[in-house]
């Protein structure tokens, strides 16, 4: 079998294009909601996953493909991916209501590290300057947890979950990425965000968490964060991924990270700390080396 280059960082086209920017809005509305909410963590995020899996239902149902038996093994996969969507959306929610959303976002921005690794495993080759990038965020990211450490062991623990929220991420994206070659974003989706609804629900049963009879307001927050963040965010993200690498699209995530940041500052009154500015800067500029300057092999 011959080997050829595939280039894992190239940038997006067409209608990818607003459908990132939109995406990066809406993602960056979520950990300033998240924050401001007063639901439990699973409580919110059964209802977000319910919520989207409804808005894409209609779409799913019409293309007829959830009902094909050979797409069978592809929804088992599906709702995989939507299990590891809920443990991540279980530590990013919990990393909003530990730490700072400045700190955690640009914590669990480091998913393209990740994402690239796995392309490692599979035989990516990874440049020096790409390994350079490597280490300016993995110091980064010491820096900040470091920073969150000597504040409280409340905000590290919440670093310490931004950071695993990260790795899910990536798990997430990249079996999406493979799913939606072989099955529209809409059954994929209907899919994965059921089953992260249900495993949530579980947890919400597990932790006796009540699901109704919150103030108006924490519902507004909750359907800001359904069309936000759910709907304009991963929907929208996971479209792109037809066509544009897992790990480019989350470089894209990246922007994440201070539109969140302004959000908190002006909403929340969460300024960033002196020590945590240069950490997620260079958090983020390493990132973008790595992802930048690394070329996939692929057979």
């Amino acid at each position: 079998m011959s080997t050829r280059t595939h280039d894992h960082t190239a940038l997006p086209q067409g209608r990818d294009i607003p459908f990132l920017v939109a995406g990066i809005f809406g993602i960056g509305s979520s950990g300033p909601l998240i924050a401001k909410s007063s639901m439990p963590i699973s409580t919110l995020i059964f209802w977000r996953n319910l919520g989207g899996a409804l808005i894409m239902a209609p779409f799913a149902i019409r293309s007829g493909e959830l009902t094909d038996p050979k797409n069978r093994r592809l929804i088992a996969i599906s709702a995989l991916a939507g299990v590891i969507l809920a443990a991540h959306f279980l530590t990013f929610f919990a990393s909003m209501r530990f730490t700072t959303v400045a700190a955690g976002t640009a914590l669990a921005a480091f998913q393209p590290i990740f994402a690239a690794l796995y392309m490692k495993i599979r035989g990516a080759r990874i440049s020096t300057q790409s390994l350079g990038g490597m280490f300016l965020a993995f110091a980064s990211l010491f820096l900040i947890t470091g920073v969150d450490f000597t504040v409280s062991t409340r905000a590290f623990v919440g670093d310490l979950f931004g950071i695993l929220c990260g790795a899910l991420s990536a798990a997430y994206m990249i079996i999406g990425s493979g799913v939606q070659k072989s099955l529209p974003t809409s059954s994929y989706t209907t899919v994965c965000f059921s089953s992260c609804a249900v495993t949530t629900l579980l947890a919400s049963w597990l932790t006796d968490s009540p699901l109704l009879h919150f103030p108006a307001i924490q519902w507004i927050y909750l359907l800001g964060l359904i069309v936000g963040a759910q709907f304009l965010g991963h929907t929208l993200f996971n479209m792109t991924l037809k066509r544009v690498s897992p790990v480019v699209v989350s470089l894209v995530v990246f922007f994440e990270v201070p539109v969140a940041a302004i959000i908190a500052w002006f909403w929340l009154h969460q300024r960033p700390s002196a020590g945590t500015i240069p950490g997620i800067i260079g958090l983020l500029v390493g990132c973008v080396i790595f992802v930048l300057r690394n070329k996939v092999d692929s057979d």
